[in-house]
């Protein structure tokens, strides 16, 4: 019987300012040998492999999963795996499984016995908890909130009384062209002296990282954020 393939989860740059600094080196010697890879997105896949020195792109096999991908296909994915084939898991930005559809292929994995490689790289949530100097032996990270306005709303105050109630720091990301719009909301909704983070494009040449209570970020000049990376954090 032949060995089954490993999964290997392979994290990419976060930023376009010198995006190869934080891909360890182990990380592209092991990428160039590998033939199958599963992305969210195809085109942006070839792109990073191409950061990645991969040695002929047009040998590279790039199938897609995102949030338009049934179970029936994404149980097809395993197929390279299962025949002793190697696989590289990415995601569009960061590190895969993580706010990332990948992790349905991982969840598979594990049933079929397949071995799962976790490789070291960027990940703007952990880089956030890290930065944001709440509790980092309790936090959480709940993803999206909600589009409309009210149970936005409701959203935001049921986080910030987990984080008063639990002494957990809470963090989420938010649709770009939000940022702007979700950060006017949290400064109206929150206490004045719950802590808000934000951590906007991280490792990039816009960088902003800055944690503070509700009533000190009311009193200075707004970061810009539209349409940039960011992670917000809320925290009692």
């Amino acid at each position: 019987m032949k060995q089954h393939g490993k999964l290997y989860l392979i994290p990419v740059p976060i930023s376009e300012t010198r995006p190869l600094d934080h891909i360890p080196s182990k990380n592209l010697e092991l990428i160039q040998g590998l033939e199958y890879f599963v992305s969210e997105n195809a085109k942006i896949a070839r792109s990073f492999l191409k950061r990645f020195a991969y040695p002929d792109i047009q040998k590279a096999k790039i199938e897609e999963l995102n949030q338009h991908s049934e179970e029936k296909s994404v149980q097809g994915f395993l197929a390279p795996l299962l025949a002793g084939y190697s696989v590289g898991l990415m995601s569009d930005a960061g590190c895969p499984a993580i706010a990332d559809p990948g992790a349905a292929l991982v969840k598979l994995a594990h049933q079929k016995g397949i071995q799962v490689v976790p490789l070291s790289g960027p990940s703007a949530i952990v880089l956030s908890i890290m930065a944001s100097g709440f509790n980092g032996q309790n936090f959480a990270f709940v993803g999206y909130l909600p589009i409309e306005r009210i149970p936005k709303v409701k959203r935001i105050k049921e986080l910030e009384m987990m984080a008063l109630k639990n002494k957990q720091a809470q963090f989420f990301i938010e649709t770009p062209y939000r940022n702007e719009q979700i950060f006017e909301l949290l400064l109206s909704t929150l206490n004045a002296d719950s802590y808000l983070f934000v951590g906007k494009d991280l490792s990039g040449v816009h960088e902003f990282v800055y944690s503070a209570k509700v009533g000190d970020w009311k009193k200075i000049k707004k970061p810009e954020m539209h349409k940039i990376p960011v992670v917000f954090g809320i925290y009692a």
